[in-house]
């Protein structure tokens, strides 16, 4: 059974960083793109829980369980999060492939996934599907980067961020 967690947000500056697959490891350079966030949110695939006290340094973090999140401290954390962010519908789940939702129908404006290590930014019947890629070790040949969401009050906003590792 899946946990899901429900929760809305009013940001003042609509700045929300996306981060997502850190395996464990905070690079300086994640923390540094990060800063500015009002918000941070993890897609999943954290590693290990001093990866939230890190990025809780920046900004109030909430996070999700990824595929390899299996030890104690993960248990706490939700599958899916289902977020109203400045009035604007959030879904974060950890693979896409495992969405069980018409986003656009349920009132989401943005779909955030990590999982494949691929930063990618889609735009489908009006939901920006947003994978903010891998911050953490780097994967065959896949850049490290990070993800920023704009929230502001008529406009959704969406950037991969290239960390220069």
């Amino acid at each position: 059974m899946l946990s899901v967690h429900e929760k809305r947000l009013t940001l003042k500056t609509g700045r929300v960083g996306v981060i997502s697959d850190t395996h464990g490891l905070v690079r300086p350079e994640a923390i540094q793109a990060l800063k500015g966030s009002e918000l941070i949110l993890h897609a999943g695939d954290i590693g290990k829980p001093e990866v939230l006290t890190s990025l809780a340094g920046v900004a109030p973090v909430i996070a999700i369980r990824g595929n390899n999140d299996r030890e104690v401290w993960a248990k706490k954390l939700p599958d899916i999060l289902r977020l109203r962010v400045n009035g604007f519908g959030v879904y974060v789940i950890h693979n896409v492939n495992e969405l069980e939702v018409d986003p656009a129908t349920a009132g989401f404006r943005a779909v955030i996934s990590g999982h494949s290590h691929k930063p990618s930014i889609t735009n489908l019947d009006g939901v920006i599907f947003l994978n903010p890629g891998s911050a953490g070790p780097r994967r065959f040949k896949l850049p490290v980067v990070v993800a920023r969401l704009t929230v502001q009050k008529y406009k959704l906003h969406a950037a991969i961020v290239e960390l220069k590792i």
